[in-house]
């Protein structure tokens, strides 16, 4: 508005004696006889007026009207909108033109982040979610896939909606409200109209600060977005409407306990569903137990438990349930029936090593001798110190009277190297074997152990072809996943595996992984996994075809939420 004024005032002054006595904010209803530039100029101030709310409505200067390489090159994470402030009781919209370019791919459309500051190199960046337009996410702990919803539509009835959404999301007109309202919530909803007449909308909502800012910024992801507009409202939400449980569920409850010992709970956790169809963890002291049971005696018992709260916390008709639960004599001795699947570590440095008791039996002797096997939940185990040779792992049962243990021999063999933090840790993108060269014609081969938290899929190595100077042409998961300019769109990739993706992620844990990159010379790579599950278990995953300069190819791994360690 200051910049509009001031220009109005400089053009009033230079025809001050054509239009004596008229005020600067009444120039732009005169028709001038000037030249035909001065007049066009005055016409455009005056269209600029016209498109400026002066009520509720604050503009936003756009520094960044592209967001994202309009040849659909800009890899995730590397094309960023402005940052746009958002203080509580304030709504910013976004007005924008997505483009993906008929991608195959659902998530190379816009992306949403919101975060706590407008720097994400700051030391206490922090993000609350990430938001796709495909109605995924992730994000921090309060983040719930669940509470995102769409109604996109089975256009041309073949019973997949994504192929009529990646059509309509090219060249849609997208409209992204953020409300961050007073309630301690930002509720989303995304609005996009294709060009083929279609309306598609999803909305989310999540637990942000209700005082101060919120920060949100758009994210490129092998698309690219033309902003057209970006402004605050005030907030439309002031309440949220208040739902009722309709169950409890729990988990993590002992299966037995020891008699005088009183916990019943244990590591219990109760999950409440509502009415709206989210979910949360309660608190336990916001569950009250209905039938308590005696444990001074021997036997299986009961536990009811119920939950009376509203989603927002007021008092209501209770939902309730129940779990089971062994009162024994005390565990005298512990045996190691079954040896878990992992037997031989490799490590590399210092940093102590997780164990992973999977596939491990343990079986314990009560005082009167009986015997039952444990679950692995009721036991801890120690940290396996890195060094070469044999070991130990210990494995305790912590009784009401006494700490009972048993040993589990183990191998430690050290490695040549290693990538990612042995707590699993490291997050993606942000740490890398060092780079190969793979000249036309030939081949570079990783031989590793993969040691991961076995959360996800992608928690294992991802292999990068780049050229020297970093420029990607694709990244590919263990998985049978993939992305990149000479992955996306390439008529003659092949890809194939032999996984069960029901067992995949839960056997990822102490694979040996061999990974070979070749270089074909004819402006194409493979790259093959051969898997072996430390059960003994083999797999294959292959991608052939894969787009490249062959004069310039390089290769490296990178990992999130897992480790590797090189044998060779």
């Amino acid at each position: 508005m200051k910049t509009t004024k001031l220009m109005k005032c400089a053009l009033f002054a230079s025809i001050l004696a054509i239009f004596a006595l008229v005020g600067c904010e009444e120039l732009d209803t005169y028709t001038i006889d000037a030249p035909a530039d001065l007049q066009s100029e005055i016409d455009s101030i005056a269209a600029a007026k016209a498109s400026v709310d002066t009520g509720d409505t604050t503009y936003i200067d756009i520094a960044t009207a592209s967001v994202g390489a309009e040849d659909f090159s800009s890899a995730w994470w590397t094309a960023f909108s402005d940052y746009f402030t958002i203080p509580a009781n304030k709504k910013l919209v976004l007005e924008f033109v997505n483009h993906n370019g008929g991608s195959e791919n659902n998530w190379n459309n816009w992306n949403l982040a919101i975060a706590n500051v407008a720097d994400r190199d700051a030391d206490n960046y922090a993000e609350y979610f990430v938001l796709r337009s495909d109605a995924y996410g992730w994000g921090n702990d309060d983040f719930d896939l669940g509470l995102i919803s769409q109604n996109y539509p089975d256009t041309d009835g073949d019973e997949d909606i994504w192929n009529d959404f990646r059509t309509t999301m090219d060249g849609a007109y997208v409209t992204l409200e953020i409300d961050h309202s007073v309630t301690g919530n930002a509720f989303i909803t995304a609005t996009a109209v294709g060009t083929n007449g279609t309306e598609l909308i999803m909305t989310y909502q999540h637990p942000v600060p209700a005082t101060g800012d919120i920060v949100a910024f758009l994210i490129s992801d092998a698309s690219y977005m033309e902003i057209k507009k970006a402004y605050l409202l005030p907030s439309e939400i002031t309440v949220v409407e208040d739902v009722e449980p309709t169950s409890i569920a729990v988990e993590g409850t002992p299966d037995f306990v020891e008699i005088g010992n009183e916990d019943f709970w244990g590591n219990g956790i109760a999950t409440v569903t509502f009415a709206d169809g989210s979910s949360e963890q309660v608190d336990t002291a916001d569950i009250s137990f209905s039938v308590i049971p005696d444990m001074t005696t021997l036997g299986e018992k009961t536990v009811i438990l119920a939950y009376n709260k509203t989603k927002q916390g007021e008092y209501t008709k209770a939902v309730s349930t129940y779990y089971t639960l062994e009162v024994t004599n005390s565990v005298s001795s512990l045996e190691i029936t079954s040896q878990p699947d992992i037997t031989t570590y490799y490590y590399y440095g210092s940093n102590p090593i997780i164990f992973d008791p999977q596939g491990m039996v343990v079986t314990a002797t009560y005082s009167d001798g009986t015997t039952s096997t444990l679950e692995h939940s009721a036991l801890q185990f120690s940290e396996i110190q890195p060094a070469a040779g044999a070991q130990n792992a210990i494995v305790s049962y912590e009784g009401a009277m006494s700490t009972v243990t048993a040993n589990v021999p183990l191998t430690l063999v050290e490695g040549v190297g290693q990538v990612g933090a042995n707590d699993f840790s490291t997050a993606w993108w942000t740490e890398f074997s060092a780079d190969y060269s793979v000249p036309a014609g030939e081949s570079k081969t990783f031989t590793m152990y993969c040691y991961s938290n076995e959360a996800n899929n992608y928690n294992s190595p991802s292999t990068i072809l780049r050229k020297a100077d970093l420029t990607e042409y694709a990244v590919v998961r263990m998985d049978h996943f993939g992305w990149g300019t000479g992955y996306d769109n390439n008529p003659n990739l092949t890809v194939s595996s032999d996984w069960n993706f029901d067992t995949f992620a839960s056997n990822l844990n102490g694979s040996e992984v061999i990974i070979t990159i070749t270089n074909n010379g004819d402006d194409t790579a493979d790259i093959r996994y051969d898997v072996t599950y430390a059960t003994g278990e083999t797999h294959f995953q292959s991608y052939e075809g894969i787009i490249v300069d062959s004069s310039d190819l390089n290769t490296a791994l990178v990992l999130e939420g897992a480790y590797i360690v090189f044998t060779e």
